[in-house]
């Protein structure tokens, strides 16, 4: 089934350049720890054993003032012994309590419009395959959900936190959009900017803003938001570095950069428009023209006319493959063919091969359990990681197309899965929601995950008790924040109603065990918690809520170091943060730059 990978047309020089560079800083920081580590070694005359491979079968079928909010302690921490991030032995398989089978009632494959008479007949052109999150992309920002295929990384450099301060820098206006109905104001959920700092021989070419091609410093901010517009900003000022983009449909997912370097957009809309149904656009930064749309009206679809698109892809820079789910159940993977001239300042897709593969659950069904994924999809190696409406957590070999073990995560579930290496073993952390009347008419248990990503077995599981209203779940909404440097032993969960309809906690949990940690009582959070960390590795933890505040925490202990009141209403987004700046977009038609200090 491997194949040699295959160099594909448009790897051009601004991929080259930047992976250079990206490499230098790997080889010396993992050239530094090791040198730590092997006089650690000689110290205690410890052996360290890794690669250790499993057994077992594969299936083949988020102004200063007090706040009120509380914090509770738990129990001590116990420490975990994390690793540098490089890649492991992965073998994936499924156990008897996570077979595919026990979840899931059939799957089928599509290949450029042929539907497959079995998945066993798909035959991949060349093997996907992602290495560790850091190495997703050498490009600098956030170029997609939590920044890269572990989804780990919603923070991108260091920040130089000394007086736990956050200040409003600058703000710029969104607005709304309505349809059939239904409307939709400012940033919603998951609603994450993206940024970069392009480099100026790309910038040459865009439809920037004379100054801002000029600035080499520049970071733009890249916003799409549920006003049907994509906004473009200078990340220190809040200035518009070019034109505004409108599509004419509501966008709450993040959408995502290329990681390559390219300047190109892929973002799906969360509804439909008086334009027609949900699709998903890949655009031209240079032009901000759209070269390519997809995924409206899908025949391969099994939950009808619905095509909405939240998740945030990721690409695989080898095959030149597009990786993205939909709430309407289809996974595609799109061979782009991708040409960039750098120089020339030219740039096209001609989207090729283009496979589609979908699923049916035993309980799935057009009243409940959906099928359907609005969350992101997290990638190691060969392997996607992803929850949908239905309560299910799917292990997917990219390269067969069959599933590899399936856990039961009990509702519809939002919360992208979070990747992370620990004692040379790779584990997810995720969580569920609770969708009013599906488990119950008043609250429902939310667990919070920690599961051995090779066979999907819990490791252990931390449960709040949660309300719903019709509409607006409890639980969690939210992605995991895992805990880097000197917060590695910790996760970071924002759990919604947790007393009742309006109240929340962001739980500070521990990694070996589950314990709780620490608790930060507020309103409820649909918005993901951002770990930032200044150079000596020490964290701080900041999110946002649905009372209009962002809070900035000590992420060891808790202490409330800042409540900033952003908006009247509720903040659904998930901010990202570049050094020292966050932004974050609110329901009440703002953009927030915002500084750490």
């Amino acid at each position: 089934m491997k194949q040699k990978k295959q160099a594909r047309g448009g790897r051009g020089q601004v991929r080259h350049a930047r992976k250079k560079k990206g490499h230098s800083r790997r080889l010396l920081f993992t050239g530094i720890l090791l040198v730590i580590e092997a006089a650690v070694l000689l110290g205690v005359g410890a052996y360290l054993l890794l690669g250790k491979s499993p057994g077992g079968d594969k299936f083949s079928g988020e102004q200063a003032q007090e706040t009120g909010a509380e914090i509770q302690k738990g129990e001590e921490s116990v420490p975990i012994a994390m690793e540098p991030s490089k890649d492991i032995l992965f073998e994936p398989h499924c156990v008897e309590t996570t077979a595919p089978e026990k979840m899931i009632s059939y799957t089928e494959v599509e290949v450029d419009g042929t539907k497959l008479e079995s998945t066993a007949q798909y035959v991949p052109d060349a093997e996907i395959s992602f290495s560790v999150g850091e190495d997703y992309t050498d490009a600098e920002g956030i170029l997609t959900f939590r920044g890269n295929n572990f989804r780990d990384s919603p923070a991108y450099g260091t920040a130089e936190i000394q007086n736990h301060t956050l200040t409003q820098k600058w703000s710029h206006d969104t607005g709304s959009l309505s349809s059939g109905g239904t409307f939709w104001s400012g940033s919603g959920w998951t609603g994450q900017p993206l940024m970069t700092k392009w480099p100026r021989e790309v910038k040459a070419h865009m439809n920037m803003y004379d100054w801002a091609k000029e600035d080499d410093e520049l970071v733009e901010v890249i916003y799409a938001c549920m006003d049907g517009y994509v906004y473009f900003l200078d990340l220190e000022t809040g200035e518009p570095t070019r034109e505004s983009l409108y599509l004419g449909y509501t966008f709450k997912g993040a959408g995502a950069l290329d990681p390559r370097g390219y300047p190109i957009l892929y973002v799906g809309a969360g509804y439909n428009s008086d334009n027609g149904p949900a699709k998903v656009f890949i655009i031209n930064l240079l032009d901000c023209s759209t070269m390519y749309t997809f995924g409206d009206n899908d025949a391969f679809s099994l939950r009808g006319s619905l095509s909405f698109f939240d998740s945030s892809a990721l690409v695989d820079a080898e095959t030149d493959t597009l990786i993205y789910p939909g709430e309407n159940g289809i996974l595609y993977l799109i061979r782009l063919n991708t040409a960039y001239d750098q120089n020339a300042g030219t740039l096209s897709i001609a989207p090729g091969k283009t496979v589609k593969w979908h699923y049916y659950g035993l309980r799935s069904s057009s009243a409940n359990y959906w099928v359907g994924m609005e969350d992101s999809a997290a990638v190691y190696k060969g392997y996607l990681f992803v929850a949908d409406n239905g309560g299910h957590l799917m292990c997917l070999n990219l390269n067969n197309l069959e599933l590899v073990w399936v856990q039961d995560i009990l509702d519809d579930s939002n919360s992208t899965p979070v990747l992370s290496i620990e004692n040379g073993k790779l584990y997810l952390y995720v969580s569920t929601s609770f969708r009013l009347g599906w488990r119950s008419s008043s609250s429902a248990t939310v667990p919070v995950w920690k599961i051995n990503a090779e066979t999907g077995e819990i490791i252990w599981q931390t449960d709040y008790e949660c309300y719903s209203d019709d509409g607006v779940s409890g639980g969690v909404q939210s992605t995991i924040a895992s805990g880097k440097n000197g917060l590695s032993d910790y996760i970071y969960v924002t759990v919604s109603k947790t007393e009742n309809n309006a109240n929340g906690v962001l739980a500070c949990l521990n990694k070996e065990t589950g314990v709780v940690v620490w608790e930060h009582k507020a309103g409820y959070a649909w918005s993901s918690p951002v770990c930032v960390y200044n150079g000596d590795g020490t964290g701080t933890v900041l999110y946002c809520s649905s009372d209009g505040n962002m809070y900035l925490l000590d992420g060891s202990g808790g202490q409330v170091y800042q409540t900033l009141s952003l908006s009247q209403g509720v903040i659904e987004a998930s901010p990202a943060v570049y050094n020292n700046y966050v932004v974050v977009g609110t329901r009440d038609c703002k953009i927030w730059g915002i500084e750490l200090s």
